[in-house]
This record gives structure tokens, sequence and C-alpha cells, in this order.
């Protein structure tokens, strides 16, 4: 199985600063042996790193400590899409290790920045490099992405976090209404991961299913890939509960594509 979403961080090194003390649960180094000592004895043979700084420093070192371990399958890195340079930013970061694609941090930004033309040259070297892009959003972001998706049909888009719903309020709907146009671009896939962060407090981990249910009905088994997004997850569960939880909400005939299958598709330039 490959886990297609872990956060490593060092407090106040590598540019981190994120998660904050307030964040208690999580405000601590998070190291690749950490994760090492939880994933494996659960079956885990692959994971993909993901930034959690917008700072290429932070990349760096992710694609550092992806070099030469074997459970790491990948990193998706950061840097600045709407450089004038972006080309050589992602020349650079995929020459230095295991790059299979960038993250922007778009969640608490304008419902429609993924508009700007100032974009498009960098997701246009994403596509050419054959990198993929990880969306990190919300609901209202989900109009522009659906745009972006017709703009780049070339390029291979993960929607993490199922766009981030508000679990345990009246917003399925308006949710399911937002995300399923993405569903009918080929080019798009929906990462199960982050879901049970998203859960208002006192929610119990079943609040999770409808929506979880929802995503695996919209982009079939084969757009589908599970995330644990750990270790921000254990702020609401732990690692063993939410891959079980996830196991049984994906029907047998699809769980070799969504947890490991898929995430080879959407980050091709996985190593072999």
């Amino acid at each position: 199985m490959i886990d297609a979403h872990v956060h490593l961080w060092r407090i106040g090194a590598n540019d981190c600063v994120w998660p904050t003390a307030d964040l208690a649960g999580i405000h601590s180094d998070h190291e690749l042996a950490d994760y090492a000592k939880l994933a494996g004895p659960l079956g885990i043979t692959g994971a993909i790193l993901v930034q959690s700084q917008e700072s290429e420093r932070d990349s760096r070192w992710l694609l550092e400590q992806a070099s030469g371990a074997a459970l790491v399958a990948g990193v998706v890195g950061w840097a600045d899409l709407r450089a004038h340079d972006i080309g050589a930013r992602i020349e650079a970061l995929a020459s230095a290790g295991a790059l299979v694609g960038l993250r922007p941090m778009v969640q608490d930004l304008a419902p429609g920045w993924f508009d700007d033309p100032a974009l498009d040259a960098g997701l246009a070297c994403l596509a050419a490099a054959d990198l993929s892009l990880d969306a990190l959003i919300r609901p209202h972001h989900l109009a522009a992405l659906d745009r972006l998706a017709s703009r780049h049909p070339t390029l291979r888009i993960v929607i993490d976090h199922a766009a981030k719903p508000a679990i345990g309020d009246d917003g399925y709907a308006a949710w399911h209404e937002a995300i399923a146009p993405l569903a009918r671009h080929a080019n798009v896939a929906c990462k199960l991961s982050g879901l049970l962060t998203e859960t208002a407090p006192g929610q119990p981990p079943r609040a999770v299913l409808p929506y979880l249910d929802a995503i695996v009905a919209l982009f079939s088994g084969d757009r589908v890939i599970w995330g644990s997004d750990w270790p921000v997850l254990n702020l609401r569960g732990d690692y063993g509960g939410w891959l079980a939880t996830a196991r049984a909400a994906i029907p047998p005939v699809d769980r070799d594509a969504v947890f490991g299958g898929n995430v080879r598709r959407f980050y091709p330039r996985m190593p072999a």
C-alpha cells in the first residue's frame, strides 16, 4: 500500500512556521523514522511526502529525506507558480530528487485564484515535466479549479482532502454540487485524506462516511487516492483507525487501485 499524503517537519527549521504552538497535538518534530515505525507494521510500503511550508527550502529538505529512503515514493514540493523563472525553479527541484508534483497552498486565498493567467506558464511547465498539481483548496475554490482543468487538460490534478468540506454542518449538498463537475475531467483525481480533520468537535469518525462514499461514487475506483495526512490526522484520529475506515468504504475490486495503483498513475515521476 502507498500512503499518498504524509508530512514531515522540524519546528523552526527549513523555514517551518507551521504548525504553531496552539496546535499542541502536532507542534513537535515529525521525522521519517517516526512515520516508518507507525506505518510499516500496517503494511504501508511507500509514501508521498507533501510540503507543509510555502518554501523551496522545505521542499529541498523533503527531497533530501527521500534520498535513499526506500519507503519514500516521491515528494510533492512547493514553488511560486507565478514566478517569472518558474520553469528553471521546477527544473532545479526536479533535478534535486524524487519530485512528483507541486502544491500551491490555496486554501486561504481568493476563490478565483486559479483563474489568474500568470499561473498558466508554470502549470504548462508542470505538465511538460510530467509533474502533477496538488490542489490544497476549500469548496469555494472548486469552480475555478474546474476551469483550470479545462484550460490544462494534459495536467494531472489531485484534489487534496476532498477540498476540505466542513463536516458536521449543513454544507454537504453545496460541497457535492461543487465537486461533482471536477469528476468529469479524466485528468483530475481526489484524495481521501484530511477528512477526519474537517469534522466538527464532538463529531464521531463515522461523520466522514457520506463524504467518503460520495468521492468514491463520483470519481470511481480509478481516480480515488488514499492518503493519511499524518501527522495532522492526529488532531482528530489515529493512523490505523483512518486506514481501516477507508479500506472498509472502498469496494474490494478497487482497493489495489485506491491504495497504490492510482498513486502511480497520477504521480508518474515516482521511481520504479
